[in-house]
């Protein structure tokens, strides 16, 4: 995205709604804290994501390959 066109998006997000604009501003503090930080910090939504998964792949649960081989033709690689 250019500088311009994230200009223009904060200038339309001042019409927003407070809730919206408060959203806006966490995402970005995020995203800034992210980048300055020296490691990538997971969210608890992420790390509770992450603990399904090995659960799911310790009780023998996978994809099969065509179910990969799906996956990927899906987004594209």
């Amino acid at each position: 995205m250019s500088a311009d066109n994230l200009e223009d998006l904060i200038k339309r997000a001042e019409s927003w709604p407070e809730a919206a604009r408060e959203e806006l501003a966490a995402i970005a503090r995020e995203i800034e804290s992210e980048l300055q930080a020296d490691r990538y910090h997971a969210s608890a939504e992420e790390l509770r994501i992450i603990d399904a998964a090995v659960t799911a792949l310790d009780a023998g649960e996978h994809a099969t390959d065509d179910e990969i081989r799906t996956a990927f033709a899906k987004f594209g690689r």
